[in-house]
């Protein structure tokens, strides 16, 4: 049964496992709910960080099973927040779906960009600027599902040769032992470097707008703002922060430090041209049909996001609706490929939102809110910012903006802060859970859905290396924004 408890995770991992439940039960009875709640926590986080060891939604998920058992939240608060969630769970099941089938569109055309673009640093600057343009009208979990379809599409076409099963080497021009060893790191290096630029770009572009996170829809609906003023009310922040952030972007590719800089070897590049040129060559008239409806599919995604004419999960429908009909794939087998990738991270998201009841009954952030609320009327603006962008990092961030946003709304209605002050603060609210939240992977549900995907094992991205190479930004990016909510609110 222990060779069973948890798979092939390594011994340490599955007793630490135990320890946490058993120490939970002790905690529970003698430390008290509050000290208990706390240390879950760290324990849940902790299974985010080994997630390489082992898929978190069974580690964690039996901590939150502990946390219903030991009565910190009920299974009724659990589904209040799936419910309050239910918009960012439709998306995950339909929309990365919907991008499945886009694959072979995402790889026509950054085959294209791979092959003519040779700097890195104007590679990086693009995958950065095209996480932040697009999050600013799409939505961080889409952008990212293209990055990881991207990055995955190319490991794969080098992996193919390098294991031998692609016929881009007939010829024998490969050698393989000069794929392997240093030539791999250095790929996966590259690769990592250029998804994690991508995923940072998602949070500069997110913070942005109206429809960029979900928190901003929230804050925009309690503050009564439009896109057009949301954007008008942000923008003394948020756009000093993206010039940052492009900024960084380029430093950190000069000086290859942490965990960036590392370019595309030659013998790849080699690969992924011969590759570009041989679909090319071959693409059928189905195939040049089916990129056609691919196509206009994305038309109609950013055109239907960036309009908001349905949430965002039943807009993924549509499109896997569209193009599997018009593209002939109809047998469930098929059709059953393009849900695997998401369903494991829905359950894990999932799970999560147990902790975060598990937090809002145990009135866990109170403390900090009350004495933020409590300080002199010139330091709650910054306050707030560092306040939210701390417990983002450790919780869902749409969770502490909801929890902020309404404690504010609250002291403006009793008259405590003027109509101006509150706009401080709801800009204050939005940059720090968006922001300082870049730290760790579960600040941000397209770092954790990233983390948690298929590609994280193949380019050697684990939970520590991704908040290795996301300091520099998160430590520009926090004081940045801290200074522009001071200086320019």
């Amino acid at each position: 049964m222990f060779n069973n408890f948890l798979g092939n995770s390594p011994k340490w991992y599955k007793l630490t496992i135990l320890s946490f439940i058993l120490f939970n039960f002790f905690s529970f009875f003698v430390l008290g709910p509050q000290i208990t709640s706390w240390l879950i926590i760290g324990e849940f986080i902790f299974t985010l960080a080994m997630a390489l060891n082992c898929y978190p939604l069974q580690s964690g998920g039996l901590i939150a099973l502990q946390v219903i058992v030991l009565g910190l939240t009920t299974p009724f608060h659990a589904y209040d927040e799936v419910k309050s969630n239910l918009e960012v769970i439709l998306l995950l099941v339909f929309m990365v779906a919907a991008i499945y089938f886009m694959k072979p569109l995402l790889m026509f055309i950054f085959s294209k960009v791979f092959t003519k673009i040779k700097s890195k640093v104007l590679l990086s600057l693009l995958f950065v600027f095209l996480g932040a343009f697009l999050s600013a009208f799409l939505d961080a979990l889409t952008v990212t599902a293209v990055f990881i379809s991207v990055i995955a599409g190319f490991y794969n076409v080098y992996h193919k040769i390098h294991s031998g099963g692609s016929d881009l080497d007939a010829n024998g021009s490969f050698d393989r032992n000069q794929l392997s060893g240093e030539t791999l790191e250095k790929f996966r290096s590259f690769l990592r470097s250029l998804v994690m630029h991508g995923v940072v770009g998602t949070a500069l572009g997110g913070v942005m707008t109206l429809v960029g996170e979900p928190q901003n829809l929230l804050i925009g609906e309690k503050m009564g703002w439009d896109f057009i003023e949301f954007f008008k009310q942000s923008f003394h922040v948020t756009l000093p922060v993206l010039i940052a952030g492009l900024l960084t972007t380029v430093l950190l590719e000069k000086t290859k430090w942490f965990g960036f800089g590392e370019t595309l070897p030659p013998v790849v590049r080699k690969i992924i041209d011969q590759y570009t040129l041989k679909e090319d060559q071959n693409r059928s008239s189905k195939e040049i049909s089916a990129l056609v409806i691919q196509g206009i599919a994305a038309v109609f995604l950013i055109v239907g996001l960036a309009l908001h004419i349905a949430p965002v999960g039943l807009i993924g429908l549509a499109l896997i609706i569209f193009q599997t009909a018009f593209m002939g794939i109809t047998d469930e087998h098929h059709l059953g490929h393009a849900f695997t990738e998401a369903l494991p991270f829905t359950g894990l998201i999932v799970v999560f939102f147990v902790i975060v009841a598990m937090i809002h009954d145990q009135h866990l952030f109170k403390p900090i809110i009350d004495s933020v609320l409590a300080m002199d009327i010139e330091k709650q603006p910054a306050m707030f910012y560092l306040a939210n962008g701390a417990l983002s990092a450790i919780s869902d961030n749409v969770f502490v903006a909801t929890v902020y946003i309404n404690e504010v709304k609250a002291a403006f209605e009793a008259g405590t802060i003027s109509r101006e002050h509150f706009e401080k603060l709801a800009v204050a609210i939005n940059t720090g859970t968006n922001l300082p939240s870049v730290a760790t992977p579960n600040g941000q549900a397209a770092f954790l859905f990233l983390l948690t995907s298929t590609l994280a094992p193949l380019i050697n991205l684990s939970y520590m290396k991704m908040v290795k190479m996301a300091l520099p930004y998160t430590i520009v990016l926090t004081l940045v924004g801290l200074l522009g909510v001071i200086f320019f609110l």
